[in-house]
């Protein structure tokens, strides 16, 4: 089964249609709704993450994308700031996923973002807040 961990940004003319429940019923999707905000009238944020068959999990992209919504890969959208940063390792602690690992040879603490699931532990334990999950318009794509 192939998974896809994917933010989606819902224009707000279009906060009112079922388009998520399309993925399950038209395109034999599985999802797991992790985090949503969507209101009437005003832009909303899904994070879903969406299983199935490989070529169904791609027809149901475009079919979001098709009807407006903005698409997005959950790894895109979380970042360390490395300049903030100070490697005291209470991220890799907390990382279910070990997106966030220490590094045997240099004893850094490195981030794969390609492993993150968006579950935002890292985001609360950080002293110094070198992580955050970004939803700004200019970084999604169509």
């Amino acid at each position: 089964m192939y998974k896809k961990m994917i933010v989606l940004r819902f224009p707000p003319e279009i906060t009112d249609q079922p388009l998520v429940y399309s993925l399950s019923r038209e395109h034999d999707l599985c999802f797991n709704i992790l985090k949503a905000t969507i209101l009437p009238g005003q832009e909303g944020i899904m994070v879903l993450e969406v299983s199935g068959i490989k070529k169904n999990v791609n027809a149901g992209l475009r079919y979001l994308r098709d009807h407006g919504v903005k698409v997005k890969s959950v790894a895109q959208e979380v970042r360390r700031k490395d300049d903030v940063c100070f490697q005291c390792g209470a991220c890799t602690a907390m990382c279910p996923t070990d997106a966030l690992y220490m590094d045997k040879e240099t004893y850094e603490i490195k981030f794969d973002p390609e492993l993150c699931k968006g579950c935002e532990f890292c985001i609360a334990v950080c002293p110094v807040r070198a992580m955050e999950l970004r939803f700004s318009h200019d970084k999604v794509m169509a």
